[in-house]
Protein backbone atom coordinates (compact mmCIF):
# COMPACT_ATOMS: atom_id res chain seq x y z
CA UNK A 1 0.00 0.00 0.00
CA UNK A 2 1.35 3.28 -0.83
CA UNK A 3 2.22 5.78 2.12
CA UNK A 4 0.22 8.90 1.64
CA UNK A 5 2.08 11.98 1.80
CA UNK A 6 0.73 15.69 2.88
CA UNK A 7 1.55 18.58 0.59
CA UNK A 8 2.57 21.47 1.28
CA UNK A 9 1.62 24.93 -0.47
CA UNK A 10 4.19 27.21 -1.15
CA UNK A 11 3.02 31.03 -1.90
CA UNK A 12 5.07 33.56 -3.56
CA UNK A 13 3.90 36.99 -4.56
CA UNK A 14 5.48 38.41 -8.60
CA UNK A 15 4.23 41.85 -10.28
CA UNK A 16 5.68 40.04 -13.52
CA UNK A 17 3.48 37.17 -15.01
CA UNK A 18 5.96 36.69 -17.73
CA UNK A 19 8.48 35.52 -15.11
CA UNK A 20 5.70 33.38 -13.14
CA UNK A 21 4.90 31.49 -16.63
CA UNK A 22 8.42 30.88 -16.89
CA UNK A 23 8.70 29.42 -13.56
CA UNK A 24 5.45 27.63 -13.95
CA UNK A 25 6.90 25.91 -17.16
CA UNK A 26 10.34 25.40 -15.46
CA UNK A 27 8.05 23.82 -12.78
CA UNK A 28 6.45 21.25 -15.16
CA UNK A 29 9.73 20.35 -16.91
CA UNK A 30 10.96 19.01 -13.44
CA UNK A 31 7.79 16.92 -13.34
CA UNK A 32 5.49 19.75 -11.33
CA UNK A 33 1.93 18.86 -12.79
CA UNK A 34 0.10 22.29 -13.55
CA UNK A 35 -3.10 20.39 -11.71
CA UNK A 36 -0.40 21.43 -7.88
CA UNK A 37 0.53 25.28 -9.85
CA UNK A 38 -1.83 27.86 -10.03
CA UNK A 39 -1.71 31.73 -9.95
CA UNK A 40 -4.15 34.15 -8.27
CA UNK A 41 -4.01 37.39 -9.86
CA UNK A 42 -6.95 40.39 -10.61
CA UNK A 43 -5.14 40.65 -14.05
CA UNK A 44 -7.52 37.79 -15.52
CA UNK A 45 -7.01 38.79 -19.13
CA UNK A 46 -3.28 38.75 -19.13
CA UNK A 47 -3.26 35.53 -16.87
CA UNK A 48 -5.60 34.40 -19.98
CA UNK A 49 -2.72 35.60 -22.95
CA UNK A 50 0.20 33.59 -21.78
CA UNK A 51 -1.08 29.82 -22.42
CA UNK A 52 1.29 28.11 -19.52
CA UNK A 53 -0.31 29.93 -16.48
CA UNK A 54 -2.77 28.19 -14.80
CA UNK A 55 -5.43 30.13 -13.41
CA UNK A 56 -7.14 29.65 -10.34
CA UNK A 57 -10.75 28.81 -11.00
CA UNK A 58 -13.70 30.64 -10.23
CA UNK A 59 -15.16 27.88 -8.13
CA UNK A 60 -12.33 28.50 -5.87
CA UNK A 61 -12.10 31.99 -5.61
CA UNK A 62 -15.28 31.90 -3.59
CA UNK A 63 -15.71 30.36 -0.19
CA UNK A 64 -18.42 27.51 -1.21
CA UNK A 65 -16.60 24.23 0.18
CA UNK A 66 -15.68 25.29 3.53
CA UNK A 67 -19.14 27.51 3.99
CA UNK A 68 -20.86 24.43 2.76
CA UNK A 69 -18.90 22.00 4.98
CA UNK A 70 -20.22 24.08 7.97
CA UNK A 71 -23.75 24.24 7.03
CA UNK A 72 -23.08 20.44 6.54
CA UNK A 73 -21.62 20.76 10.47
CA UNK A 74 -24.71 22.66 11.74
CA UNK A 75 -26.88 20.45 9.47
CA UNK A 76 -25.08 17.03 11.53
CA UNK A 77 -26.60 18.22 14.95
CA UNK A 78 -29.86 19.51 13.72
CA UNK A 79 -30.52 16.36 12.36
CA UNK A 80 -29.23 14.53 15.32
CA UNK A 81 -31.16 16.35 17.90
CA UNK A 82 -33.85 16.12 16.03
CA UNK A 83 -33.85 12.53 16.25
CA UNK A 84 -32.77 12.68 19.98
CA UNK A 85 -35.86 14.63 20.22
CA UNK A 86 -38.32 12.62 18.65
CA UNK A 87 -37.25 9.39 20.97
CA UNK A 88 -37.03 11.37 23.96
CA UNK A 89 -40.47 12.56 22.92
CA UNK A 90 -41.60 9.06 22.32
CA UNK A 91 -43.76 11.04 18.88
CA UNK A 92 -42.11 8.05 17.04
CA UNK A 93 -44.81 5.95 18.73
CA UNK A 94 -47.63 7.45 16.75
CA UNK A 95 -49.03 6.11 14.34
CA UNK A 96 -46.49 7.77 11.70
CA UNK A 97 -43.83 6.47 13.43
CA UNK A 98 -40.06 7.37 12.56
CA UNK A 99 -40.24 7.74 8.20
CA UNK A 100 -41.82 11.85 8.65
CA UNK A 101 -39.11 12.58 11.43
CA UNK A 102 -36.30 11.12 9.53
CA UNK A 103 -37.59 12.96 6.11
CA UNK A 104 -37.66 16.21 8.39
CA UNK A 105 -34.22 15.69 9.74
CA UNK A 106 -32.74 14.66 6.28
CA UNK A 107 -34.57 17.87 5.06
CA UNK A 108 -33.04 19.76 7.42
CA UNK A 109 -29.55 18.94 6.89
CA UNK A 110 -29.28 19.43 3.36
CA UNK A 111 -30.94 23.22 3.89
CA UNK A 112 -28.16 23.73 6.22
CA UNK A 113 -25.83 22.71 3.97
CA UNK A 114 -26.87 24.32 0.86
CA UNK A 115 -27.46 27.83 3.05
CA UNK A 116 -23.92 27.54 4.16
CA UNK A 117 -23.18 26.84 0.28
CA UNK A 118 -25.28 29.99 -0.63
CA UNK A 119 -23.49 32.05 1.84
CA UNK A 120 -19.98 30.30 0.59
CA UNK A 121 -21.11 32.01 -3.42
CA UNK A 122 -20.99 35.41 -1.87
CA UNK A 123 -17.89 35.56 -0.12
CA UNK A 124 -14.03 35.28 -1.22
CA UNK A 125 -12.38 32.31 -0.09
CA UNK A 126 -11.09 32.54 3.50
CA UNK A 127 -7.77 31.15 2.45
CA UNK A 128 -6.83 34.02 -0.32
CA UNK A 129 -7.92 36.86 2.15
CA UNK A 130 -4.68 37.21 3.51
CA UNK A 131 -3.42 37.99 -0.17
CA UNK A 132 -6.09 40.99 -0.29
CA UNK A 133 -3.64 43.71 -0.30
CA UNK A 134 -1.68 42.84 -2.68
CA UNK A 135 -4.15 41.55 -5.20
CA UNK A 136 -5.34 45.02 -5.18
CA UNK A 137 -1.89 46.67 -5.56
CA UNK A 138 -2.09 44.99 -9.03
CA UNK A 139 0.17 41.81 -7.31
CA UNK A 140 -0.04 37.96 -8.43
CA UNK A 141 -0.01 35.35 -5.74
CA UNK A 142 1.57 32.01 -7.08
CA UNK A 143 0.89 28.71 -5.27
CA UNK A 144 2.33 25.48 -6.05
CA UNK A 145 1.69 21.92 -3.83
CA UNK A 146 4.82 19.87 -3.57
CA UNK A 147 5.14 16.38 -2.56
CA UNK A 148 8.04 16.15 -0.09
CA UNK A 149 10.22 14.90 -3.20
CA UNK A 150 9.42 17.81 -5.06
CA UNK A 151 11.10 20.50 -2.69
CA UNK A 152 13.98 19.81 -4.26
CA UNK A 153 12.77 21.02 -7.40
CA UNK A 154 11.65 24.36 -6.29
CA UNK A 155 14.89 24.98 -4.15
CA UNK A 156 16.76 24.78 -7.58
CA UNK A 157 13.79 26.54 -9.93
CA UNK A 158 13.16 29.98 -7.49
CA UNK A 159 17.23 30.85 -7.19
CA UNK A 160 16.24 31.58 -10.80
CA UNK A 161 13.52 33.67 -10.33
CA UNK A 162 15.58 36.50 -7.81
CA UNK A 163 12.13 38.75 -8.10
CA UNK A 164 9.77 36.22 -6.71
CA UNK A 165 8.44 36.92 -2.97
CA UNK A 166 8.33 34.00 -0.74
CA UNK A 167 4.61 34.64 1.01
CA UNK A 168 4.98 31.64 3.24
CA UNK A 169 3.98 28.32 3.21
CA UNK A 170 0.39 26.44 4.20
CA UNK A 171 -1.59 23.57 3.76
CA UNK A 172 -2.52 21.92 0.63
CA UNK A 173 -5.04 20.03 -1.25
CA UNK A 174 -5.17 16.52 0.22
CA UNK A 175 -2.87 13.88 -2.15
CA UNK A 176 -5.93 12.54 -3.26
CA UNK A 177 -7.61 15.53 -4.55
CA UNK A 178 -4.00 16.12 -6.68
CA UNK A 179 -4.26 11.98 -7.85
CA UNK A 180 -7.82 12.11 -8.35
CA UNK A 181 -7.80 15.41 -10.93
CA UNK A 182 -4.69 13.67 -12.52
CA UNK A 183 -6.44 10.60 -13.51
CA UNK A 184 -9.37 12.21 -14.94
CA UNK A 185 -7.83 15.03 -16.05
CA UNK A 186 -9.22 18.05 -14.34
CA UNK A 187 -6.85 21.18 -14.96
Amino acid sequence: MERILKLLRHYFISNNLDDLEQFEEQLEKESVSNLQIHVLSNDVEGIRKRPHLHEVGSFMKLDIIRSGLIGAAIGACVFSSLLMLTHYLDWHKSDAGWIPFIFLALILFWFCVWEGGFIGIQRKNAFFAKFKKDLKDGLHVFYVDLYPSQEVILARIIKLHPQLILAGTGKAEPQWVVRLNQKIGIH
